[in-house]
């Protein structure tokens, strides 16, 4: 009798039908991606569509934001999220402690594949590695911002948007460090920085180069960061409510020691020397930062310039005045790692090791 044998072929064949059906879905699904809004220019507005100055930031929520961009639909499921709405320059320790606990709290759950966050150009650098350093987790974090606000006539915020999720969506992103997608470019979040005040292409990593482009809805990496970040870090901000206390002094010529000795004063556990040239102090603040280390204050010589290793024991005796040297951070960078470093110890060799090491 054929027609059992029939039968049997024919259920055979509608269950790999059904299998290759389920296999090409899987291979289109989408990658599920958050947006974490916290304001800044890309959700600002200026009074006409010239107005790329002079704008006011921090205006325009997280759904808004996302309907200006329906194209994200065709490369991830967006969900959005407002964090909270402020411009950059007001951002604080207790907002990175609130968006670092959002993040490892989002990535632990197997259904989101990457975080974006929307933030204020200002100090989006100093966001970055505050979380570069502090997300418990592989998967993509982009930070993305914009130079011009979305009523501008040539606003940057809506491709930008549309890259960082393309790029936070992306296998090519995993394990990569926390990133900065602007002006088509992919930046590692510890060497990035903002160069010009107000044009498109102000996001740059002027030395060490940056890790790649996004063209044609794809990324392309180059290289990668050496340094250790996020999940291999040994920070964790999951108890923390509130962060030591360090403070940036500036270096220049005719400096004086009055704004060191107030910040001591006023309760600094850490200080940054953001010196001239290789890190260089000044006989008057010199004389500070060795009073100060007595007391048991931190010190970490990093320089102004923004490029280029602070040689430890090159401009100062670090080793005699137990001193940390910067590496190649920049000054907002190093107070960043300085601050989670105090979280775990006060020896400034295991300090030194971290400049080494993050």
């Amino acid at each position: 009798m054929p027609y059992p044998q029939t039968a049997r072929w024919y259920t055979a064949l509608l269950t790999c039908a059904m299998l290759l059906s389920s296999y090409a879905g899987a291979a289109d699904k989408l990658a599920h991606v958050t947006i974490l809004a916290t304001g800044g220019t890309i959700a600002g507005s200026g009074a006409t569509s010239t107005t790329t100055v002079g704008y006011t930031a921090a205006t325009v929520g997280v759904d808004s934001l996302i309907a200006a961009v329906p194209e994200l639909a065709k490369v991830a499921d967006v969900k959005g999220e407002q964090v909270f709405q402020i411009a950059s320059e007001n951002m604080s320790n207790e907002h990175w402690l609130k968006l670092a606990k959002r993040v490892n709290t989002l990535l632990a759950d197997p259904a989101v594949d990457g975080i974006v966050i929307t933030h204020g150009t200002d100090t989006l650098e100093e966001t970055a590695y505050f979380l570069d350093l502090t997300v418990k987790s592989h998967k993509p974090v982009v930070l993305v911002g914009a130079m011009r606000p979305g009523t501008a006539l040539s606003a940057d915020g809506p491709i930008n948007l549309y890259n960082a999720v393309l790029l936070a969506a992306s296998k090519e992103a995993v394990g990569k460090g926390v990133l900065v997608a602007m002006n088509d470019q992919i930046h590692a979040a510890r060497d990035v920085t903002k160069t010009n005040t107000s044009t498109p292409d102000s996001f740059k990593t002027p030395e060490l180069g940056m890790l790649g482009y996004i063209q044609g809805n794809k990324p392309y990496f180059y290289h990668v960061s050496a340094r250790k970040h996020t999940a291999d870090t040994e920070f964790d901000v999951s108890k923390l409510d509130a962060l030591p206390q360090v403070d940036i002094v500036y270096g220049y010529a005719n400096v004086s020691p009055v704004a060191l000795n107030a910040l001591v004063a006023a309760g600094a556990k850490g200080i940054i020397h953001a010196g001239v040239g290789d890190g260089s102090l000044a006989t008057p603040v010199k004389a500070g930062l060795i009073a100060a280390r007595k007391q048991g204050v931190l010190i970490v010589r990093s320089s102004r310039v923004g490029q280029g290793i602070v040689a430890r024991n090159g401009e100062a005796n670090d080793d005699e005045l137990d001193f940390v040297a910067s590496d190649t951070l920049n000054p907002q960078k190093a107070r960043i790692l300085l601050m989670l470093a105090l979280t775990k110890t006060s020896d400034s060799k295991q300090i030194q090791r971290m400049f080494y090491t993050y």
